[in-house]
């Protein structure tokens, strides 16, 4: 499968994977950063030097990208950033555990955005695996509910989430991938410096949150976007919006090895949803292979 790792679904599919285990582990490290400094700050400084790094490793990369390339690169970085800007306002009103089922919503409006906009045909399948992920996720994510300026505000990451998916999953095979993922991280970056500025920019105050920075800014933000871009070359919007359901089972184990949580029958019946949510999304796409 290494072989033909340009045109290999499966890969991409395992790879994307790899994506939502490092955002699962980033929940444990993310939330200590931001109880030392605010988030929007937190954001601007994480993709502000995701952008940097990705320039410097590949500082010629944009001379490949067309005008048309920089205009999809810029829209999806809108879409993107309006997502994580959108889901940090809403978390100051509603918990994380709310907060990351609405967002794992994009599940669900993906598939039925894609075919509104798209007029892609949604299987059987398709549908059984949306809903057995969007059980497992309310499983995994959701403890009581109420419904405000928080929960509204998060409902529009989702969709915004969902927009991103379908649109990469449009344009990512028309272009350069780093390019096109460094223009989205750029363009991140510039909205959440504009959404910190206001209040003046707030820098980390020590050594481990600069740690957790480095982290997200080069694993979390500059690597994992890269390899989305790539995925979604060969992989569908909706598929990949199951993929990433995967980010709150991550989470959920990491929490329970590493964050002192109990392993409780709700988490393991959740990810189990979750689970076969993704082998029925992916049976065929790893018998292609």
């Amino acid at each position: 499968m290494l072989s033909n790792w340009k045109t290999s679904s499966g890969l991409a599919i395992t790879a994307l994977i790899a994506v939502t285990a490092v955002w699962g582990w980033t929940f444990l490290i993310v939330k200590d950063a931001i109880a030392h400094m605010p988030v929007m700050d937190f954001l601007a400084v994480r993709f502000t030097i995701a952008a940097i790094v990705m320039f410097l490793v590949q500082p010629n990369s944009l001379r490949y990208i067309s005008r048309r390339g920089l205009w999809h690169g810029i829209v999806l970085g809108v879409l993107l950033g309006i997502g994580y800007i959108t889901q940090t306002f809403g978390l100051q009103t509603i918990s994380p555990a709310v907060s990351g089922f609405i967002t794992g919503m994009a599940v669900v409006f993906t598939p039925v955005l894609s075919w509104m906009l798209l007029r892609r045909k949604i299987s059987r399948r398709t549908w059984l695996a949306v809903v057995l992920a969007t059980i497992g996720l309310a499983l995994l994510s959701l403890h009581g509910w109420s419904f405000g300026t928080g929960e509204l505000l998060t409902v529009g990451c989702a969709l915004f989430v969902a927009f991103h998916i379908i649109g990469l999953g449009e344009w990512s095979s028309q272009h350069k991938t780093y390019g096109l993922a460094l223009i989205q991280i750029a363009t991140v970056a510039v909205l959440s410096l504009l959404a910190a500025t206001p209040g003046g920019i707030t820098l980390p105050p020590d050594g481990s949150v600069w740690v957790t920075v480095g982290i997200t800014s080069v694993l979390a933000t500059a690597f994992a976007f890269f390899v989305q871009t790539w995925a979604q070359s060969l992989v569908s919007p909706t598929l990949t919006a199951l993929v990433l359901t995967m980010e709150p089972v991550f989470a959920g184990v990491f929490s329970v090895i590493a964050g002192g949580d109990s392993l409780t029958f709700r988490l393991i019946v959740g990810a189990f949803f979750v689970l076969a949510a993704m082998l029925i999304a992916q049976l065929k796409a790893f018998k292609s292979q």
